[in-house]
């Protein structure tokens, strides 16, 4: 019976495979086996002229050092089409964020022989597990949504690249409880582990290339749930554990939108449940974006972004509230920013959002958060005359904005076994998209 193996083409066999993807460990040697034979064999060697240096290659072997990534894959298809053996080089594990996708993406029937990757080598020298790590690059693409990671989850390990590294995550993550791990060199006899903080970070020259870890301490358990993971091993450097899905940013396993007892209020001062849903449904939380909930209250509406995957900056005015904030995200284990202070003031110098929930403080709060642009805002308002000030002033930040009454009636027990509808305050929802400037990815 046919099928697709581990060369990508339909029926063939890994012995068959034309293009052979060589794993270079942070040593700078093939640790693979079957790297020597496939090296011997070469007759076209595509890699980074330290890794092409790295190697023994036979004489009349053709080598292609790679600059723009466009040349190589064409010698690399016609050396296929003239049934060349070949071999591509390149860092650790190729699979990993390398050179493997867009070896598949050019329809090249491929043999992936993985060395470490630089990101286990990093974990290794610290002494830390990163079983529950999630891992980001920053290489290449916009260092936004690696940096707003690192905001969100407790054990992140980015590929960093000039320009995209320790100093720029670092300077981002002032704000936030972190400790970095910087890994110069990986392997070589500069090799450098530097343990430091975001501000340090942010002031430092570093080494290219590096892999830079983000770790965050446990939070504080709370005195109603289990206390939280213990501290890692190694450096000293403690590490938050992996949730129990083994699943650092995937869908929470206890699901959103949860009732109203699952946070400490006051006095009923929470967002609904049913409101809930549609403002993180419409906030559209997700690894890679930074939510910011202004006027927090319980903190419900941040949290359960931050349970979905995204960073989140909680603003609160009231001493009271904020510790509540802090207690509930420590209760979802979720890394929430809180910063006391009233909006629109407490707003200055936090880091734009790429959404925001305004869940207080009038309008003159609704017109700070639009004047920093992000690309949703949504807002939940009790008082229909705010209603259209909100949705004329939202519109004259350019945002094309909509709105919705909910009203919800929720069962109630009677005497008897009878059931009755207990109607909750009605609430307007509004959403307003800015549309997206050009070359935005969203």
């Amino acid at each position: 019976m046919g099928g697709v193996t581990g060369s990508g083409v339909p029926g063939a066999r890994l012995a068959e495979a034309l293009v052979t993807v060589v794993g270079i460990d942070a040593g700078g040697a093939p640790p693979h086996p079957a790297a020597a034979d496939a090296l011997a064999g070469a007759r076209l060697a595509v890699g980074a002229a330290r890794h092409l240096a790295a190697v023994a290659l036979p004489a009349g072997c053709a080598t292609v050092t790679l600059g723009p990534l466009a040349p190589a894959l064409a010698r690399l298809a016609a050396a296929v089409a003239a049934g060349l053996p070949t071999v591509v080089l390149a860092s650790g594990d190729p699979g990993l964020f390398g050179i493997v996708r867009r070896l598949r993406a050019q329809g090249l029937p491929l043999r992936v022989l993985p060395a470490v990757s630089s990101v286990a080598a990093a974990f290794a020298r610290a002494g830390l597990p990163w079983d529950g790590a999630a891992v980001v690059s920053a290489h290449g693409r916009d260092p936004r949504p690696a940096l707003n990671a690192a905001r969100a989850l407790p054990a992140v390990a980015v590929l960093t690249a000039p320009g995209a590294g320790a100093a720029e995550i670092g300077a981002g993550l002032v704000g936030w409880p972190r400790r970095l791990v910087v890994a110069e060199h990986l392997g070589t006899p500069a090799e450098r582990i530097v343990e430091t903080t975001p501000q340090a970070a942010a002031g430092t020259a570093w080494a290219d290339p590096h892999v830079l870890l983000s770790l965050a301490d446990p939070p504080p358990a709370d005195p109603a749930n289990q206390p939280g993971p213990a501290a890692g091993p190694g450096t000293g450097t403690a590490v938050a554990g992996a949730r129990a899905d083994n699943q650092p940013a995937a869908a929470p396993a206890g699901g959103w939108a949860l009732p109203e007892d699952a946070y400490a209020h006051r006095d009923s001062m929470i967002t609904k449940a049913e409101v809930r849903a549609l403002a993180v449904a419409r906030l559209r939380p997700r690894l890679g974006r930074l939510v910011w909930d202004v006027g927090a209250g319980s903190g419900s509406v941040g949290i359960e972004c931050a349970l979905l995957g995204a960073a989140v900056i909680a603003v609160e005015r009231d001493p009271e509230a904020v510790g509540l904030v802090r207690r509930n995200a420590a209760a979802h284990r979720v890394d929430v920013r809180v910063v006391a202070g009233a909006a629109p003031t407490a707003l200055a110098g936090l880091p734009d959002p790429d959404a925001a929930f305004v869940g207080g403080g009038g309008l003159a709060v609704l017109a700070a958060v639009a004047a920093r642009r992000p690309a949703r805002v949504v807002a939940a308002l009790a008082a229909l005359d705010r209603v259209a000030p909100a949705l004329h002033l939202l519109r004259g930040h350019g945002y094309r904005a909509e709105g919705v009454q909910l009203s919800a009636a929720r069962l109630a027990d009677l005497p008897g076994g009878s059931v009755r509808l207990a109607a909750t305050n009605p609430v307007f929802v509004l959403t307003a998209d800015r549309p997206p400037s050009p070359g935005e990815h969203r």
